[in-house]
């Protein structure tokens, strides 16, 4: 095909968007607008980090984790946060919070854009961006408006208020965000762009899945084999924490799997031959996993349970047997079971009928685990006679007495707020869909004799600003590593079915 020259009037309207070398600067801000409008640097050095609103929402106290230096709030991150701060959610909550942290913080100041020390010996204060009167100073926002028209939109807006920023302070400008698509646009206009990594763990942290080997002589193998622990020099369990699992091993075909307990010995799992639950299915553990996973489960003196596995592993309906199995030994008052609600795809818009009807899509899982090892008419246990009044037809669930009586709980996280949970066995399903500051508020529910079960897997996650080192779950495990009360256990071998072990590994 011939390559044709475009006419000289064609070349000009498709270097429209380029801006030209005669094109003049109409306006130069004064040095009390720049005061005004926060461009003024309130010190030689450091950074200027310039935060989105999703940061503030994520972390009302990323406020206070940027040391000595500056912190630029847009203006228009205020309007955005306003919109939200009248949310009954984490969200909302957080917009609040953000609010009066900002109150507290420019309170006794007469100008919010000259910068308020922080604690860490930086500044924090407002940028304000006028298109009217910015743009006549600014040829690089001329540039950007071109490429990004909507003046209008937030994102907008925030992104050309970093340019403005970057124009009139000497120091590195760095926009913190954690969407993705404005991350995105910022690398295409050249500005410098950052995830907000305080809560954010270590990628080996999440991406482990193979339980730590440890290497012993068969002497000392069969020493622990016999006696149920051993006690090792300190410098061979130094990379160990508390309550961690790990396999010895002698050879390839000599291992037995232990935890690291409080004292600093090996001890031997506590795991029975099944999870038994009256009238109903017994589960027995199908591999290492969750052999560990129910000895953490089943110990008293573990109180915080975190667990990572992929699809068809069997981490909710081991739990959910282990929280069945404390509750009819009478370890615990009842089982609670909840998750958050966070949809996968589009949304099927709001559902009719009471909260219990409204939340049963969302917990549909739960009932089905419950179902399964309490169902009488399961061929994997054993046969319960039907009670009087309860019908042929399947109407009655064999955990409806439960559920009426209280013993079953199964709530929606959004109400969770402000109660204290005490003697109850409390497994969060999907808990990977929580941000940290929604995992610390779970957390922080649980009373004298109860028991957190968080499950998930880092790899599904569909809320918006959390990924799979940022969520809630990752972030409490690495937050609670090393502590008494707390242990970890990866699931890695699926037992769901053939077909559910290879979607989760190859699609």
């Amino acid at each position: 095909m011939d390559i044709v020259e475009a006419p000289a009037d064609a070349q000009s309207a498709l270097n429209v968007v380029a801006p030209t070398s005669e094109e003049k600067i109409d306006t130069i801000l004064t040095a009390d607008q720049l005061e005004n409008f926060g461009l003024k640097s309130p010190g030689e050095e450091g950074k200027h980090y310039v935060l989105d609103t999703n940061v503030l929402l994520h972390e009302p106290g990323c406020l206070n984790r940027f040391e000595d230096n500056h912190l630029c709030i847009p203006a228009d991150v205020l309007s955005e946060l306003d919109r939200f701060k009248g949310e009954q959610s984490e969200r909302g909550a957080n917009a609040r919070r953000v609010h009066r942290k900002l109150t507290e913080i420019f309170g006794a100041e007469g100008r919010v854009t000259t910068g308020v020390p922080t604690q860490g010996g930086g500044t924090v204060r407002l940028v304000i961006y006028d298109p009217n009167l910015c743009e006549r100073s600014s040829r690089e926002l001329r540039k950007f408006h071109r490429i990004f028209p909507d003046r209008e939109r937030v994102d907008h807006r925030i992104l050309a208020c970093t340019l403005l920023l970057r124009e009139h302070v000497n120091p590195p400008v760095v926009l913190v965000t954690k969407d993705l698509n404005m991350q995105l646009k910022a690398r295409a206009v050249g500005i410098d762009c950052e995830d907000y990594l305080n809560d954010k763990v270590e990628p080996q942290e999440v991406s482990r899945n193979e339980m730590l080997r440890l290497a012993m002589d068969p002497t000392e193998l069969q020493r622990f084999a016999s006696s149920g622990e051993i006690e090792l020099e300190e410098e061979r369990i130094a990379s160990l924490h508390v309550n961690q699992y790990v396999l010895l091993e002698a050879g390839e075909k000599q291992t037995i799997p232990a935890r690291l307990d409080g004292d600093g010995k090996l001890v031997r799992l506590a795991v029975p031959e099944a999870l038994r639950i009256p009238d109903g299915n017994h589960l027995k553990p199908l591999n290492l996993g969750q052999k560990c996973f129910i000895d953490a489960l089943l110990n008293p003196d573990i109180s915080l349970v975190t667990c990572f596995g992929q699809a068809g592993t069997g981490k909710t309906l081991v739990a959910m047997a282990a929280g069945l199995h404390g509750v009819f030994a009478r370890d615990f008052n009842g089982l609670t079971v909840s998750r958050p609600v966070v949809a996968m795809g589009e949304q099927m818009g709001y559902l009719p009928g009471t909260l219990e009807e409204k939340m049963r899509p969302w917990l549909q899982p739960i009932y089905d685990a419950l179902e399964l090892l309490m169902s009488p008419q399961s061929p994997q246990g054993p046969k319960r006679k039907r009670k009087q009044g309860e019908g042929v037809d399947g109407h009655q669930k064999p955990y409806d007495d439960l559920v009426n009586q209280g013993v079953i709980e199964v709530e929606a996280l959004a109400y969770i707020r402000g109660r204290s949970i005490p003697n109850r066995f409390f497994i969060l399903d999907e808990a990977q869909q929580l941000t940290p500051q929604e995992a610390k508020t779970v957390v922080t529910r649980m009373s004298k004799g109860s028991k957190l079960v968080m499950v998930g897997d880092p790899a599904q996650i569909d809320h918006p600003y959390v990924d799979s080192r940022s969520n809630g779950l990752v972030f409490t495990r690495q937050r609670m590593k090393g502590q008494e009360f707390a242990a970890h256990v990866t699931l890695s071998r699926g037992e769901r079915s053939d077909l559910a072990e290879a979607g989760a590994k190859l699609m």
